[in-house]
């Protein structure tokens, strides 16, 4: 297993964690996304994985959920 930690910027409350833990679970191995939301600035969000994650793909579906990687 593989740990990642991100910035999500954007997060204010407990539905855009789940929005950004909804489509980071989505990807291919992804077994865990927790977030540590700290409401305005930039929140940690560590992902678990079985395998090396694509940064585009990570990216890319936090995009999908409205939010930045910083």
């Amino acid at each position: 297993m593989m740990t990642t930690t991100i910035n999500v910027t954007g997060m204010t409350c407990g539905h855009c964690v789940g929005a950004v833990k909804e489509e980071l679970g989505a990807l291919p191995g992804i077994t865990e996304v927790t977030v540590e939301l700290n409401a305005g600035g930039d929140s940690p969000v560590t992902i678990t994985s079985e395998e090396v994650l694509d940064d585009a793909a990570i990216s890319a579906a936090v995009d999908e959920a409205g939010y930045e990687v910083n």
